[in-house]
């Protein structure tokens, strides 16, 4: 890692500077002053995603779902809290493949619910199915060794 990292807000998707040995010290966005991580994941679209998956420095894992699914839902628990507990290291977000179906097309998505990890835009690893909150977290930094 250098020195700072980029980091995309949550909420407004701005750029922030963040220097590396500060980034555990829950800092807020440059443009709209709210903190840089809540501890859930974020809600993914077309709109945004560039911003979290390509533009900042932080890997991205990422939960393809959809609202009529059962798996997808019974995760949803275990993924909101692998979140609490990957922040700051990492960032993760969900995206409805219902909602957003180019963005499920664009990568793929052929079962649902799909865990792909992307680091600086790139795709890194993919999971299909159901895990467990330890599950998650282990297979994540697994992949990032």
């Amino acid at each position: 890692m250098s020195d700072t990292l980029l980091v995309p807000c949550p909420h407004c998707q701005a750029l922030n500077r963040v220097p590396a040995d500060k980034i555990h010290d829950n800092g807020t966005c440059g443009r709209c002053k709210q903190t840089l991580f809540t501890g859930a994941p974020l809600t993914l679209t077309a709109a945004n995603f560039a911003a979290h998956a390509e533009r900042g420095d932080l890997p991205l894992l990422v939960d393809f779902w959809a609202p009529w699914c059962g798996p997808c839902r019974s995760m949803a628990p275990a993924f909101n809290a692998a979140a609490a507990q990957l922040e700051p290291r990492l960032r993760l977000g969900k995206v409805n493949t219902e909602e957003e179906q180019g963005l499920a097309a664009r990568f793929g998505i052929r079962s649902i619910p799909t865990l792909i990890l992307f680091r600086q835009g790139r795709e890194i690893a993919r999971q299909s199915g159901a895990m467990g909150a330890d599950d998650i977290r282990r297979w994540v930094l697994g992949q990032l060794g």
